[in-house]
């Protein structure tokens, strides 16, 4: 049975995380190895509503922050030069990965 590479994705910034995406791909189609993605997940936003007046005088004027956290999932067959690659890969500070390896 082939191993099979899930390779999760994540980071506040899209552009960043489409290139990375985009090595993966074709370092898949280089190597010839069955690849399933990038599978948008959903994206979470975190929002912090903070009072502008710092004292509470004033008027109820509020400022709203918000950062969306953007996913991806690909699924790849595993085989050693593919992983090996995945390793050696430039990636950006702002951008995380995890990979799990599973069977079948």
């Amino acid at each position: 049975m082939p191993q099979i590479a899930k390779i999760k994705l994540t980071s506040a910034n899209v552009e960043n995380l489409t290139q990375v995406c985009d090595d993966i791909k074709g370092m898949t189609e280089k190597t010839g190895v069955k690849v399933r993605g990038p599978q948008p997940l959903p994206t979470k936003k975190l929002k912090i509503v903070t009072r502008k007046a710092p004292s509470g005088q004033g008027t109820n004027t509020y400022d709203r922050y918000e950062m969306r956290v953007h996913r991806r999932l690909i699924d790849m067959d595993a085989d050693d030069r593919t992983m090996r690659q995945l390793m050696k890969l430039q990636v950006p500070e702002d951008v995380f990965i995890e990979v799990n390896l599973s069977n079948n």
